[in-house]
């Protein structure tokens, strides 16, 4: 899925890639195991002085006799380091200049001078050195005169499984050695960083989460309760708030459960898993009991559920269902990230068991309440309740407890109402419908929707992929501390990128050697055949020499010069049938030059080096281990979210032909596009980029608008007769309290979410935070103004009144001598 794989399987082919790791591998996603450490001083002080050059050196010496004690054997660094050709470890150059900037100050020499960002060793070696130079102040020639940090980096073995468990475990010795180190030295800071440090900050969240979501559970539950109680001590349902809330629990569990039962791993990225079966298990359950309070009380309890599930059910399949296909693709092949696949994985499971938890458990627990209201019993204690008279000589206290309102003492125009004593009911229909549909409130509505269009253009238009891992994990880590230090003191250049000619080219003709140096020109080189030239023009040499001579002195004369030795690494020499030597392939090193954005520099100039290298005369590639997961990265972030709008578009498509309008797709397609792009926008605004993370929530984003907007804009359109006006009011009084109980159980869900210190719930809670708000502002704001004056037209959808075709329905109430009211309809046309 990715050319930079390629590219890696052709450097891998041609040069072996341990031979380099301590020139190439200088980034923060660096493959193998290894040890790295930042040292700076509090006081910015020179790390090159005598003080801290010892210091530092120190700290060397006890690192490499880090001891890692395996039954029968003690391993050393010397026992699982990454050898050179001379089969001695390989350690950064950094700790051979301040070797030899110690022998310099002990033998008074003052003419030891380093060079930034290339250096040259007391062996005529040139060296690269800037990421392990860190805040330099540089004289003139590019002397160095200061350096606020230094970093040394320590790679390690890992060629069998017992060799990357003792690497493993010096890892975390490593860690410990540093930290100790610093508590014996108190005046400098420094930051170790290891191989495992990603991994282990990643899954830290999750422990550091716990408490906050327990807080967050405490606070659904207790509103979840209160969204479901009235005054009325019959009607009131709290146990269906606690109970539908145990039913998205139960159906999360199930998810864990199969998901480990399967082999499956765990990651932080599941934490947002409760939060989705929280917005979308908890409408489901408080629409049902919206329609409850929808349904006749003299009818039988069995007819009232029925008719619950009649009404209900059916958006909240289709809503699963759409779940279901959006998180299924994100699951699919078609997504590379495999924190993505498993978590999109296990969202399908929990809502398909909660979809069946739906209809199974808490339907029965709707039933169940539904025979204690008709036997009139207390919603909470289950005991029966007196009449209004006999609570007349109960104290005061009772009489609240007990307040309910008997159905024979009243008329039927006041039976109809008897739930509009709930809140939020109340609230909808006698004020907020009213306000809404205020003919001078529509056009300040209006105008903030362009001001949200407006911000949310301006978010949209500096939205940026976020490749840095570090955005993922718990704050107080290693992680953030090291990437902080590494982006404050190594930032000034992009890692080493490999310059590979893999095709034998004309190295000695002078027009292919300013091809060369044209395409490296601007970047730091550290090059064999820059350094070739340079050696021919201090011998007085052409560098136009012809064939045979450019390649034996290449071979006899400048690889054993000590100094150019190393070279020979960089260098593949073939012999042809005739005994004539040629060069099939070679490398050189370019560093670039960044600002504070190095990532996203440093995919331009990616994209840059390769459309040059399909252009060029010269055959080349260019190669660093970080390519592979820019690449995989930036084609990756937003394949789930890509595909989850064509796959939701699709079916809203084909099911435009199954409803019975097909502006109801229409306008749900239209506000599904309006929210998505204003969560974008404002998430950016947020500073939040498009990581794996806010993707898997613009996801969710998608069907929760769904879940919250389908049913009002059903409502709306298959209303006949009257006006937009009247059927707007009609869609909120009948679906409004759902949304809204739903809507404020979620945020205090999410509030605690706020607090976790972790990188990965913050911006968890910056996108669902914006899905829920941005969603809310659209069911009870812009779409209640703009389809009062948009199409559906009412005026044509009246139908005609035939009074010859009129139905009359007659009621005949059947009592029983256990007061269970049946009715009998009785049609006649």
């Amino acid at each position: 899925h990715s050319l930079a794989k390629i590219e890696r399987n052709l450097v891998d082919s041609l040069f072996p890639v341990n031979r380099s790791k301590h020139r190439l591998y200088s980034d923060l996603q660096t493959p193998g195991r290894y040890g790295r450490v930042i040292i700076t001083s509090f006081r910015k002080a020179n790390m090159l002085d005598q003080h801290h050059t010892d210091l530092i050196l120190k700290l060397h010496s006890a690192v490499t006799r880090i001891q890692v004690q395996r039954p029968g054997f003690n391993y050393t660094f010397a026992h699982i380091c990454i050898l050179n050709n001379d089969k001695t470890c390989i350690v950064d150059d950094i700790v051979h200049v301040l070797e030899e900037l110690k022998a310099a100050r002990s033998s008074n020499r003052t003419n030891f001078a380093i060079t930034y960002p290339i250096t040259h060793l007391k062996d005529g070696r040139e060296v690269y050195n800037g990421h392990q130079l860190g805040g330099v102040t540089v004289h003139s020639k590019d002397r160095v005169k200061s350096a606020e940090a230094i970093q040394l980096t320590y790679y390690l073995q890992a060629i069998n499984s017992l060799n990357d468990m003792v690497a493993e475990k010096w890892e975390s010795i490593f860690c410990d050695t540093v930290e100790l180190f610093q508590k014996s030295n108190r005046k400098v800071k420094m930051y170790p960083f290891t191989s495992s440090s990603l991994k282990e900050d990643f899954q830290k969240t999750s422990r550091v989460s716990e408490r906050y979501l327990i807080t967050s559970l405490v606070l659904v539950v207790t509103l979840a309760i209160l969204c479901c109680s009235m005054q009325d001590c019959v009607r009131s349902k709290p146990w269906l708030g606690l109970l539908g809330l145990l039913t998205v629990t139960l159906a999360t569990l199930t998810a864990a459960g199969i998901i480990n039962l399967t082999g499956g791993k765990y990651n932080s990225t599941f934490l947002g898993i409760p939060f989705v079966m929280l917005g979308h298990g908890l409408y489901g359950t408080f629409e049902m009991l919206s329609s409850w309070r929808k349904t006749r009380e003299d009818q039988h309890v069995k007819e009232r559920t029925a008719a619950v599930f009649a009404d209900s059910m059916l958006s909240f399949s289709l809503t699963t269902a759409m779940y279901l296909v959006t998180f299924g693709i994100g699951a699919s092949p078609f997504t590379n990230i495999e924190a993505a696949r498993i978590f999109c994985c296990n969202s399908c499971i929990a809502i398909f068991f909660n979809y069946l938890y739906v209809l199974s458990f808490y339907g029965s627990s709707l039933v169940f309440t539904g025979y204690i209201e008709n036997n009139y019993q207390h919603s909470i204690f289950c005991r029966k309740v007196p009449k209004p008279e006999v609570l007349q000589e109960k104290p005061a206290w009772y009489r609240f407890l007990l307040t309910a309102k008997f159905s024979e003492d009243t008329d039927d125009s006041e039976e109809t109402n008897t739930y509009e004593s709930h809140l939020l009911v109340w609230f909808l229909k006698r004020y907020y419908c009213d306000w809404i549909t205020n003919t001078y409130v529509k056009p300040f509505v209006v105008l903030f929707y362009l001001v949200y269009i407006s911000f949310a253009l301006m978010g949209y238009l500096q939205v940026s992929e976020g490749s840095d891992l570090s955005n993922i994990v718990a704050t107080a880590t290693r992680t953030i501390e090291y990437t902080t230090a590494q982006q404050k003191y190594f930032s000034n250049y992009s890692p080493v990128i490999g310059f590979y000619i893999y095709e034998s080219i004309e190295y000695w003709n002078t027009s292919v050697q300013e091809d060369v140096l044209e395409y490296t020109k601007g970047f730091v080189r550290i090059s064999w055949f820059e350094s070739y030239l340079n050696y021919l023009r201090k011998l007085n040499i052409s560098t136009g020499l012809p064939k045979k001579n450019f390649t034996d002195m290449l071979r006899n004369s400048f690889l054993k010069t000590p100094q150019f030795a190393h070279f020979s690494e960089d260098i593949i020499f073939s012999k042809k049938y005739n005994n004539e030597v040629d060069v099939v392939a070679s490398r050189m090193f370019l560093v670039a030059k960044t600002m504070e954005t190095k990532r996203e520099e440093l995919y331009d100039l990616l994209e840059t080096l390769r459309k040059l290298s399909l252009t060029s005369k010269v055959k080349f590639i260019v190669f660093n281990p970080s390519f592979v997961y820019m690449d995989r990265y930036a084609s990756s972030v937003g394949a789930p979210l890509q595909n989850s709008c064509i796959s939701a578009l699709f079916l809203l498509f084909f099911s435009a032909f199954l409803v019975a309008d097909s502006l109801i797709n229409v306008w749900l397609t239209l506000t599904v596009a309006s929210v998505e792009f204003g969560v974008i926008g404002f998430m950016t605004l947020w500073k939040v980029e498009l990581d794996c993370i806010s993707v898997l929530c613009l996801i969710y984003g998608i069907n929760y608008t769904i879940d919250n907007c389908a049913p009002l804009l059903s409502t709306f359109v298959l209303g006949k007769e009257f006006t937009r006006t009247k059927w707007v009011k009609n869609a909120l009084e009948v679906h409004g309290v759902a949304i809204l109980q739903s809507y404020l159980c979620y945020i205090v869900g999410l509030i605690p979410l706020a607090a976790v210190p972790s990188n990965l719930t913050r911006t968890l809670f910056r996108c669902l935070f914006l899905i829920a708000l941005v969603t809310f502002f659209h069911c009870f704001a812009i779409l209640p103004v703009i389809l009062t004056f948009l199409p559906p037209s009412k005026k044509k959808r009246k139908e005609k009144k035939n009074p010859e075709n009129r139905e009359e329905i007659e009621c005949v109430e059947m009592v029983d001598m256990d007061s269970t009211r049946v009715v009998d309809q009785i049609t006649t046309v």
